[in-house]
């Protein structure tokens, strides 16, 4: 008879591997599992006009925990990306660090509030609004979060192949855009559109180099 082999045992590198590729998979889940639940609301909710409404405005309403919800459980995951970049790639402190600040900005723009504006929602009058301290706070956070994710492109960017590294910079340079024409307070449908597209590049960028390092990783 033939003998059959044993099962090769599991290192502590493997091990390691494994609990690093699941922190990775999370960077993979948090950009679709953000937008979708963003999308589905924008295209429901009573009154939210997608051209002219940020996201962020989801938070207010009866509705509007499941957006609060959204900003924390997406920013959980983003952090879990985080550490598992920082496992992937010790060669580089900074990039994961300021992945993981995007993903507290995000945690604590659900906790404070956006305020009502621009006639979301049904009642709120035309235009900006009242700004509260929750409403500053959000912002603020966004702002730090949004500048800490731009950076991390160009960091990351120095440890990656040539054509990854290209894409890196693309994707941070277009988030920075993005972000600059909707802060400059713009209210044309395209400065709204066009940030939405740099938040979906910018979270397609996490995935792709979640992905990429996930791959890398032998885990058998």
């Amino acid at each position: 008879m033939t003998a059959i082999a044993a099962p090769a045992p599991v290192t502590a590198e493997i091990r390691a591997n494994r609990v690093t590729r699941s922190l990775l998979g999370y960077g993979v889940l948090a950009g679709p599992f953000y937008v979708a639940v963003s999308l589905a609301q924008a295209l429901t909710r009573e009154h939210f006009d997608i051209t002219r409404h940020a996201w962020s405005l989801l938070s207010n309403g009866s509705l509007g925990w499941i957006q609060i919800t959204n900003f924390v459980l997406s920013g959980l995951m983003i952090i879990a990306g985080a550490v598992g970049l920082a496992r992937a790639l010790p060669q580089t402190r900074w990039a994961p660090r300021l992945v993981g600040a995007f993903g507290a900005s995000m945690i604590a723009a659900g906790a404070l509030r956006a305020d009502p504006a621009m006639g979301f929602p049904a009642g709120t009058p035309d235009g900006p609004g009242t700004v509260s301290w929750h409403g500053i706070g959000h912002l603020t956070a966004g702002g730090i979060g949004f500048l800490c994710v731009i950076a991390a492109t160009y960091v990351l960017a120095r440890h990656q192949p040539r054509g990854l590294a290209l894409y890196s910079r693309i994707s941070g340079t277009l988030f920075l855009a993005g972000f600059a024409g909707i802060a400059s307070g713009n209210q044309a449908p395209w400065f709204t559109l066009g940030f939405v597209a740099a938040v979906i590049v910018i979270l397609t960028w996490l995935a792709v180099i979640s992905v990429r390092l996930y791959r890398a990783l032998p885990c058998r």
